[in-house]
């Protein structure tokens, strides 16, 4: 009989992956699962859809790249490629300064929350479905999903804490979205991966001296993963063209600027985090901004405007709500919910403001398949 996987990088199924995690699940930490457990505007969720409509989907539109890009997936070139080696540092945990260290576990959980979210939905989708174009997809991306939080997952418990994905799988409440929203989100969240992951990893190429956790090494082949994740999605929505035309302009519009919004404010709570990494906020927003909003021309006929003079002040607005909901929330009492209530509204005042900005349109090409370049 052969020896039982030991580590989720050489998992070549999501299922043996995830039996790999429910076996670490028993060391895993409670703060750092009840961290990922929250349901917030600006944390990780867990998603369901109808399952029987993208079973429906035929690809045969788009058949010439959908088959290059699974014959890509099934080569599995990360194959082993997400655990520690003897690229990994020691990591000096107890002597980091307090701040970064609070805000950089919380960067890894929400990085691994978000992650496993994908690998949830990813795996249901090839259990329920019986088309095989389409479960082949899911099992393929829900492997690499659980590869990534596996690996993130190796990574907090040097600290001392990890999240029992197992558990999140039973317990963390589920979001139903109608699928185009799934495709929207999802192509989003997996295309604006790329370009975090991909802006971090050159910067700190060009400035070793601020990476100081040897997990950034890996963010290459990583961002690689997203990007196909993103190809799949693009190709699932260039299967039905009313989903990129009409009255579906306006809810893409609406993801672009929730998903941007949300990275801005979210990545303005870990200033310590950013200031370790060498990296401006401000800056890596737009960076990161910029190349997700030229990769979303493949399948989007819109980009925002990120250079409109509305565009920055707002998000500085939004942040700034942010901060006085956190207070309102801290404060409690009826100050604190009418600190809550303002901020609030100044949040949905900003957040429309963004929205109206007029979008820049473009001709959507022939050719969906873009391979990664940054």
């Amino acid at each position: 009989m052969n020896a039982p996987l030991k580590h989720t990088a050489d998992a070549t199924t999501v299922e043996e992956g995830l039996a790999i995690q429910e076996e670490q699940a028993k060391f895993d930490s409670e703060a750092a699962t009840a961290v990922a457990m929250q349901n917030t505007l600006l944390t990780p969720r867990f998603y369901t859809t109808d399952f029987d409509e993208l079973d429906a989907i035929d690809v045969s539109p788009v058949r010439e790249d959908w088959d290059k890009l699974i014959a890509q997936m099934v080569s599995d070139p990360n194959k082993g490629h997400f655990k520690k080696n003897e690229d990994w540092d020691h990591v000096d945990w107890d002597g980091m300064e307090p701040e970064l260290k609070k805000e950089f576990i919380d960067f890894l959980i929400s990085s691994c929350t978000a992650e496993f979210s994908g690998c949830v939905l990813y795996k249901e989708m090839k259990r329920r479905g019986n088309n095989a174009d389409i479960t082949q997809l899911f099992q393929l991306m829900a492997r690499d999903e659980a590869r990534h939080a596996g690996f993130i997952n190796d990574a907090l418990r040097e600290a001392g804490v990890a999240v029992n994905l197992g558990f999140l799988t039973q317990k963390k409440k589920y979001t139903y979205f109608r699928p185009k929203f799934i495709y929207y989100a999802t192509y989003l969240s997996e295309k604006i991966g790329y370009a975090r992951y991909i802006t971090i990893f050159r910067h700190l190429q060009a400035n070793p001296e601020h990476r100081f956790h040897p997990i950034f090494k890996w963010f290459e082949e990583w961002c690689n993963d997203e990007f196909s994740h993103g190809e799949a999605f693009a190709l699932l929505m260039k299967t039905e063209p009313k989903l990129t035309q009409g009255f579906n302009v306006y809810w893409i519009k609406f993801f672009l600027t929730a998903v941007y919004a949300t990275m801005y404010v979210r990545d303005h709570q870990r200033p310590a985090f950013h200031k370790a990494l060498g990296v401006d906020p401000d800056w890596y927003a737009h960076e990161v901004f910029t190349k997700t909003s030229k990769l979303s021309e493949q399948i989007f006929p819109i980009t925002l405007d990120i250079e409109h003079p509305r565009w920055q002040p707002n998000l500085e607005a939004l942040h700034r709500a942010n901060v006085q909901i956190a207070e309102g929330k801290k404060q409690g009492g009826m100050g604190g919910k009418v600190k809550e209530w303002t901020g609030s509204l100044k949040a949905a005042r900003a957040f429309l403001s963004l929205l109206t900005i007029p979008a820049n349109k473009h001709q959507v090409p022939a050719s969906t398949r873009l391979e990664p370049a940054y």
